[in-house]
């Protein structure tokens, strides 16, 4: 683990007293700093609640805000709820998969988008959506994706 990471670690870990209802939160704010969950964070996390990393692993896996893998700048989260779904979704997937040039689940080469799809966005009434960098984008289209994208690689 390299030297500042192991210095962020320990300063977002500082900020929560021993205390295992501080799980979530200290998840949280590596998820944010890092945008994965470096396995030096979580064992650190476990030594700093006295918690077993295999309980840690356990909460890390169990909500999809977390990673244990990097993700990109960008999430890119295509709803597959019914209402998109119906209206066309997946076509938005399809079109991103190639905008993008990776599959759902993975990351760009360069690091700034990951593409996931995600079972309800909660704007079924605006469907099809996408959320970007937790924008939502709304009615939309196969033709809107190519500069919605342009606008977050600036």
């Amino acid at each position: 683990m390299n030297k500042v990471m192991n210095k962020k670690i320990k300063e977002i870990i500082g900020k929560y007293d021993v205390d295992k209802t501080s799980l979530i939160a200290i998840l949280q704010d590596m998820q944010n700093e890092f945008r994965y969950l470096p396995k030096e964070a979580l064992v650190e996390t476990g030594k700093h609640l006295d918690m077993p990393l295999a309980r840690i692993y356990e909460v890390a896996t169990f909500y999809n805000a977390f990673s244990l893998k990097p993700r990109g700048k960008y999430l890119v989260e295509v709803c597959a709820g019914t209402a998109c779904h119906v209206k066309g979704g997946f076509n938005l997937l399809e079109k991103l998969e190639r905008e993008l040039n990776i599959k759902c689940g993975q990351t760009t080469e360069d690091g700034t988008f990951t593409l996931e799809q995600v079972r309800c966005l909660g704007c079924c009434s605006l469907a099809p959506v996408v959320r970007i960098d937790n924008n939502i984008h709304a009615y939309l289209t196969q033709d809107k994706i190519p500069r919605i994208l342009k606008n977050y690689k600036k």
